[in-house]
């Protein structure tokens, strides 16, 4: 949303004086690396990148990075979004008119369009077969901007080879796993069976081992992440995640989850479950970092989130605590709200067309960053970032196959480790699926033996339980629904230009301060009326008239291609 903090405003310019601040070189040269400009450390260039996400910073002198950088002549100084929306620190550096030389602006990436700040890449991309070869013609054409031209590559689509997924990366209903030991591992399809199951489980085991009080249900509700309190009722009519909307797949015509019946049921049994003291009351005013600590914690027994979220934070702590030996890790259940089949989890790639990874205007080498982008897609390269070294990271058996000892997989989940060590790159664009080898997953995530084998042994205990080996098999799969999805790959876009844009910004604003008082309302009918009349003031129609275009366009555009 776009608010204009005079507070925030005057952090962001503070954090945007020092993004880039120490960004030079490390080796005794002369020359140093100022805004956008790429320096020459000796035979390695480096250059400066912005990725408008929360991220970790690695140390300087990491090692994966150094061989990286040996092996490519380039390092890059990556920096993370810190205190501030992406759009706030992409105005600022908008307004600076001084740029990073890569940079990905999330929701930004309108703005960092519009002042020009970005190298059109039409007339490089063909120069690099790594880059080339990533997108299909249709999928490059569909990153074509009003113009014509292509400004940005989206990282994390492309499946390389055959598919092999294990983790679901998605949005899903999460439950701990001593929760369903507990229970024998029961069946559990619907919402009602899910809080029942919570409740039930919090009643005989208020604490945890040592004490601590659980937490049966919390949300998290900051800024954009509300997503984990507002959308629940498309996952609950068995949507697949097209973010701001459902569509129908028979009448392509896109519908409003926000005012459905599955809506009504699912806020008044969180409404419910606030009053029997379920839900988390810090839930509404809580931070990112908060929630975060309260997963680590061991002490949360459910909730709703993306994987992505906190896999690789609380995840992480909760293993390197040795938490899961208490049954904290979280498992991803089917629920809906009446049992039917879910379509949370579809194969192959999705395409998020309105972001990526550009190069600004401020690069003074944009084919040496483009190079760089296309060593980085190269087999042994990719390798390096996402299995490591051999022989330290992973192992190779006699039969081909990657695999990591115990050692190794309590190494990698090590925050410290992790700052010395690994250099993923992890915003930069990637594969999964499998490496040219035929054999081997392009990540230790996707390596179905290895990942079963590196699993705590309470997840194993639930998988095993239920006849499953994946977190995918948890939830089945499911093709992608159609040309169009996702259709927040639009509407994340959204600026308030257009009328639609005007009433997505005041939808947004509606919901984040009323929904919670839904929830915690004592009169819950009265409190969801209010919260309608003043949804249906935002003029919700426009919003939904212009993804309904967006529908139609991207699916006219696909019929070319058949």
């Amino acid at each position: 949303m776009k608010r204009k903090r005079m507070l925030s405003a005057l952090l962001v310019v503070a954090m945007a004086a020092t993004m880039f601040a120490g960004c030079g070189n490390k080796g005794g040269s002369n020359s140093s690396t100022q805004g956008g400009k790429a320096a020459n450390n000796g035979d390695i260039k480096e250059f400066t990148a912005f990725f408008a996400v929360p991220g970790s910073e690695i140390n300087d002198d990491n090692e994966i990075q150094q061989i990286i950088a040996e092996k490519t002549g380039v390092k890059v100084k990556e920096t993370w979004l810190t205190g501030q929306t992406a759009e706030e620190a992409i105005g600022t550096l908008v307004a600076g008119d001084e740029y990073p030389d890569f940079i990905c602006g999330g929701n930004g990436m309108p703005q960092l369009y519009d002042a020009g700040a970005l190298v059109a890449l039409d007339d490089y991309i063909d120069k690099y077969p790594n880059i080339k070869n990533y997108f299909t013609e249709q999928e490059w054409d569909q990153l074509r901007q009003d113009d014509g031209h292509i400004y940005w590559i989206p990282q994390f689509s492309n499946i390389k080879g055959e598919e092999k997924t294990c983790t679901h990366n998605d949005e899903a209903f999460w439950i701990q796993a001593r929760v369903l030991e507990w229970a024998n591992y029961p069946e559990i399809k619907t919402m009602d069976d899910y809080f029942k199951l919570i409740e039930d489980y919090n009643a005989a085991n208020p604490t945890m081992e040592d004490g601590t009080e659980n937490i049966p249900y919390t949300i998290l509700c900051e800024d954009w992440r509300y997503f984990c309190l507002e959308n629940a009722p498309q996952f609950l009519d068995g949507y697949p995640n097209d973010g701001s909307c459902m569509v129908d797949p028979d009448t392509l015509k896109v519908m409003d989850y926000n005012t459905s019946d599955t809506a009504v049921k699912y806020f008044k049994k969180l409404n419910e479950e606030y009053q029997k003291g379920i839900v988390d009351p810090e839930s509404f005013t809580q931070t990112y970092d908060e929630y975060i600590a309260k997963l680590s914690s061991g002490r949360v027994l459910g909730m709703i989130d993306q994987w992505w979220d906190f896999a690789f934070t609380a995840g992480d702590a909760i293993k390197s605590a040795g938490l899961d030996a208490q049954g904290c890790d979280y498992i991803p259940v089917p629920v809906t709200i009446d049992g039917r089949k879910n379509q949370w989890h579809n194969s192959g790639g999705v395409l998020n067309s309105g972001d990526g990874l550009a190069i600004t205007k401020d690069c003074d080498d944009v084919e040496a960053a483009l190079q760089f982008v296309d060593d980085l897609l190269s087999e042994e390269i990719h390798n390096l970032r996402f299995w490591g070294v051999e022989g330290e990271d992973y192992q190779v058996g006699d039969d081909g196959l990657f695999y990591k000892t115990k050692e190794q997989r309590a190494k990698a989940a090590e925050t410290d480790y992790k700052a010395s060590h690994a250099c993923s790159y992890s915003y930069f664009p990637q594969y999964d699926g499998t490496c040219d080898d035929g054999l081997n997953a392009t990540k230790p995530s996707g390596q179905a033996k290895e990942f079963f084998d590196g699993l705590n042994e309470d997840v194993k205990k639930a998988f095993q339980a239920y006849g499953v080996e994946t977190y995918v098999e948890m939830l089945g799969t499911n093709e992608a629904p159609g040309p169009w999805y996702p259709m927040w790959s639009f509407s994340n876009n959204f600026t308030t230009d257009t009328e639609g844009g005007m009433a997505w910004t005041k939808i947004g604003e509606v919901k984040h301060e009323q929904l919670p008082q839904v929830v915690m309302a004592k009169d819950f009918d009265s409190a969801w009326k209010t919260y309608m009349d003043a949804y249906n003031a935002c003029n919700p129609d426009a919003f939904l008239s212009e993804l309904q275009a967006e529908l139609d366009k991207r699916m006219k555009d696909a019929a070319k291609y058949e």
